[in-house]
């Protein structure tokens, strides 16, 4: 599956998943490896990076604001093989 397809449907799947949230595309060009999504649900944030495989390639930086960033409140790379995982982890987090 393309990143672009996998993309698409999961924000679909976020904004079912989680009614009333903002679901923002960042722009790498502006900052380069910041995630793709930017999830805003009630009163808690999480960063997605989106890929479409588990062995797609990371661009500079994407590591370093994952991991930033998940530690600010959650951030993490999603691909179709952990895309339940991430989701139950979104769920736990935005139900805290």
């Amino acid at each position: 599956m393309l990143e672009s397809k996998f993309q698409a449907n999961l924000i679909k799947e976020l904004k079912k998943e989680f009614p009333g949230c903002m679901v923002l595309k960042n722009d790498s060009s502006y900052l380069q490896g910041v995630p793709d999504l930017l999830i805003l649900y009630r009163d808690k944030w999480s960063t997605l990076e989106v890929k479409k495989c588990a062995t797609a390639k990371h661009q500079p930086n994407q590591d370093y604001y994952v991991n930033k960033m998940n530690k600010m409140s959650h951030s993490a790379f999603i691909y179709p093989e952990n895309k339940d995982e991430v989701m139950a982890e979104l769920r736990q987090r935005f139900n805290e």
